[in-house]
């Protein structure tokens, strides 16, 4: 695990200082060299941040975060003020009490948030998820398929001369990644930096990455396999159609030549692959294409991994449970189906009693079904902030952000942990989503009547 050293130097004007080697806690990028500039426990500003990570780091000294938990009577839509046991002590008999109870999000809290929440679902027979179900639970159902060829950052800075965009437009989602791993930086290899590199954006539409491009391929929308599959045949040396998904033959020969001419190459994929016609088997098309590429020269894929802990839940599950996400312990051991047991599917088929969401916002992007039957059982949300989640949740339950206000550990797209560290105290009297959930497990093994230290089996 990377672990970087703090240190604080002094700046000017008088009563500032800085904060160095920050980790910024907002996209899979997880850039590790951010400064923050604190006026006591303010945060004034950062450095090194793009815009959305600077944002990350404001907002949480912003007036719309939750200050203390909160509970609604069914029925009504005013909110009224309750304690931290009180909240815990309610959650925990929701918990316990529902015969089959759903956990979601996960994605934006720490490992540690992770590890304890998957032993509740353990304990309560529920099924837990994490957004790899709504993004990228398709690339890893493609690579539990046919493997993977992956690598590090690290790696892709120091080596790769090909950098491949598909699906994807990193520009907006994650701001820095062309210029601390892909384009812009002087690696140990590419000492030449971006004269170096050729960049290769496949993308329905011209987006602000594609015009950077040496290489523009305007596939049709939802046609990324037949794409994929011509790319094969051609680098294979076979024959292919005059046009193949709205994509001339000649430009198709052009990317394979290219490819081949590189030493290193490296496609990185988004959801513009994963969630298009195709889904999972874009990606083993994908996968295999690299495959065929190291006949050739070193060529690896690594998914654009949005939240910047969705990779490290997916790592906690499997380590814990054998399985990345859409788990199912309602018979008292695992089970993983995804589009059985994922969090939509539960909640479409009505099949959850009770939920606890935390560290995502299914109320501004799951299906409208989905939230309506939300909204009429009893729920439980864990965030820093007002969000349409906690809007119409029954319980909600305000918690400290993790790499700002608490320390935590996070895998990065590439499958690198870095532990984020903390900046700034919370506001007072404000818990961790590590500490909440401490509490909630503990009381509901009470009331379940197990022993401490013991899980469901």
């Amino acid at each position: 695990m990377i672990e970087i050293q703090k240190t604080e130097t002094a700046t000017k004007p008088e009563g500032l200082r800085v904060v160095t080697d920050v980790v910024c806690p907002f996209c899979g990028t997880l850039c590790d060299d951010i400064k923050v500039v604190l006026d006591g426990n303010r945060i004034v500003d950062t450095m090194n941040a793009c815009i959305i990570g600077n944002e990350k780091f404001k907002s949480a000294q912003a007036g719309h975060r939750i200050m203390q938990p909160l509970e609604r009577e069914d029925g009504t839509t005013e909110f009224t003020p309750v304690s931290y046991d009180y909240a815990i002590e309610k959650a925990a008999q929701i918990l316990a009490s529902a015969k089959r109870p759903l956990y979601y999000g996960w994605s934006s809290t720490s490992c540690e948030a992770q590890e304890i929440g998957n032993e509740l679902a353990e304990v309560t027979g529920g099924v837990t998820d994490n957004t790899a179900s709504v993004c990228h639970g398709p690339s890893i159902l493609a690579i539990q398929t046919v493997g993977a060829p992956m690598c590090t950052l690290g790696e892709v800075k120091n080596r790769a001369d090909l950098i491949i965009y598909w699906g994807c437009n990193p520009i907006h989602a994650h701001p820095r990644h062309m210029s601390r791993y892909t384009i812009y930086p002087r690696g140990f290899f590419t000492e030449r930096g971006f004269d170096d590199r050729t960049l290769v954006v496949v993308d329905p539409r011209p987006t602000d990455t594609a015009k950077q491009a040496d290489i523009y391929i305007q596939v049709e929308q939802g046609k990324d396999y037949e794409l994929l599959d011509a790319l094969r045949t051609v680098t294979r040396g076979e024959d292919i159609p005059d046009v193949v998904a709205g994509v001339k033959k000649e430009q198709i020969k052009e990317l394979a030549e290219v490819a081949k001419s590189k030493k290193f190459g490296l496609l990185f994929f988004g959801m513009g692959v994963t969630q298009t016609t195709g889904k999972h088997r874009n990606i083993d098309m994908a996968i295999s294409w690299t495959q065929d590429m190291n006949k050739y020269t070193k060529f690896n894929l690594i998914p654009m991994r949005g939240h910047y802990n969705v990779t490290g839940s997916g790592q906690v599950m499997s380590w814990q449970s054998g399985f990345p996400f859409a788990m199912d312990f309602s018979r008292g051991y695992p089970r993983y189906n995804p589009g059985e047991t994922a969090a939509n599917d539960i909640l479409l088929r009505h099949e959850c009693d009770a939920a606890l969401i935390i560290a995502s916002d299914p109320g501004a992007h799951f299906p409208v079904e989905a939230m309506k039957y939300y909204a009429q059982i009893p729920t439980i949300a864990i965030d820093p902030h007002y969000t349409p989640t906690t809007g119409i949740s029954k319980l909600v339950i305000p918690s400290s952000i993790i790499g700002v206000e608490e320390e935590g550990t996070a895998y990065r797209m590439d499958n690198v942990p870095i532990r984020c560290r903390k900046v700034v105290d919370a506001p007072k009297g404000i818990l961790s989503d590590e500490e909440i959930l401490r509490r909630i497990l503990n009381r509901v093994k009470e009331l379940k009547g197990i022993p401490a230290g013991q899980g469901h089996h």
